[in-house]
């Protein structure tokens, strides 16, 4: 998957339970630790069947659908001389191949511009892969191809090599809401599936004593208007961050691609497909294990997603306010389904995917919160549930996403 404030404010991630699964008693089991988010975050790494590298195939499926418009965006890149690298970074890459598919096409794409140029050579190409250092990166570069140029002459044998890589690869540990990149560094920056991650929970959404607190709820779908607009808020604050730190380091004449969860409603408490990822069923197993007496009502209201999905008139706004950036296309992309099932008349499997997919995405703050084993029985929950609406789900449960093009003025 593709993870991921201008500066991320420390956001505490709340009394990490290390102890067996066991109703709340008030005693000492509890390890109380405080994290940054961004030491935190990540989709689930390695490769068992709840892993991210699993369960994004909807991810890939929806990033080929949007390929003719991230095309449309390469064509206005400028060409360097060949003599110069060219420099492609994707931002929230997380751990699967979807990355490296997309790193693939992007090249391709620009080599045959070169060729259709009258460009003698092919510039060599680097790839930058980043994500937040808790990104499994170790999973990512077992994915990687051998580069091309072992035993290879030159770039175009490189190129038209199978099974091998024709780019040079590196991943960066950090947040996009900071910088990145050296100045004037990335010809093109892609990110997809990310942007709606905020950099943290909204502070007074914690706060018990605030209006803006998210009681009895994990996130915003269906919270009150004070609740949504603290979310708003944050999710301006970010984008102003990410935006401001990619007009410093792409290259004059560069271009950036960007999808992220959107919204239909102007209403930012319907978040669309967001909601019914994270609310409804989720919602409701968090509520289970309330009512079991294995959580207590304080401990489900201290968790939030830290998920925003913004409408097009919110993403529009933030572009034309930091003024670094011309809008090539703006316009919201009908993603569809998260969900891939093999046998969508199985009611099981379809209830499998759907607690596979939510807790991929945010199985790791959900076990930070309350453990591994809590976050078992959680999800177990969330499959049980979708199972007995298993036809509503393959029904309602769809995405939209805001898709952008955007050049250095």
């Amino acid at each position: 998957m593709q993870l991921l404030a201008v500066n991320l404010i420390t956001y505490t991630i709340l009394k990490v339970k290390r102890a067996a699964m066991a109703p709340p008693s008030g005693d000492s089991n509890v390890v109380v630790s405080s994290k940054k988010l961004e030491r935190l975050l990540s989709m689930k790494g390695g490769k068992d069947e709840a892993s991210y590298a699993n369960n994004s195939q909807a991810q890939a499926k929806h990033a080929r659908s949007m390929l003719h418009l991230l095309k449309e965006t390469l064509d206005g890149v400028e060409l360097n001389m060949p003599e110069t690298p060219f420099v492609v970074a994707d931002l929230g890459c997380s751990s699967g191949n979807n990355t490296i598919f997309i790193v693939n096409v992007i090249i391709e794409h620009i080599t045959k511009r070169y060729d259709t140029s009258g460009y003698a050579d092919v510039p060599e190409f680097s790839a930058f892969f980043a994500d937040l250092p808790s990104n499994d990166f170790n999973t990512l570069f077992q994915l990687l191809p051998p580069l091309a140029h072992d035993g290879l002459g030159s770039m175009e044998e490189c190129l038209a090599s199978t099974g091998h890589r024709s780019f040079f690869a590196a991943g960066v540990p950090g947040s996009f809401y900071r910088r990145l990149f050296p100045a004037r560094s990335v010809d093109v920056f892609y990110s997809a599936f990310s942007l709606h991650w905020l950099s943290q929970v909204p502070d007074m959404v914690l706060d018990k004593s605030s209006m803006a607190y998210n009681k009895g709820k994990i996130f915003i779908h269906g919270a009150n208007k004070i609740t949504a607009n603290a979310y708003k808020k944050q999710f301006q604050t970010d984008l102003a961050g990410f935006l401001k730190m990619r007009s410093k380091e792409m290259k004059k004449g560069g271009s950036m691609f960007i999808a992220l969860l959107g919204r239909t409603s102007e209403d930012p408490t319907d978040q669309g497909g967001a909601g019914l990822l994270f609310g409804t069923h989720f919602q409701d197993a968090w509520d289970d294990l309330v009512q079991e007496g294995l959580i207590t009502s304080e401990k489900r209201d201290d968790f939030n997603i830290p998920v925003y999905a913004p409408s097009l008139q919110d993403f529009k706004e933030m572009v034309e306010a930091n003024g670094s950036f011309s809008i090539k296309k703006l316009e919201v992309f009908r993603g569809g389904s998260p969900l891939v099932v093999n046998r969508p008349d199985d009611a099981t499997e379809v209830g499998r995917a759907l607690a596979n997919s939510c807790r991929s995405v945010s199985g790791v703050l959900v076990d930070a919160h309350i453990g591994d084993k809590l976050g078992n029985e959680l999800f177990l929950r969330v499959a049980n549930r979708a199972t007995y609406k298993a036809e509503e789900m393959l029904e309602k449960l769809q995405f939209f996403h805001i898709v952008a093009s955007l050049s250095l003025k």
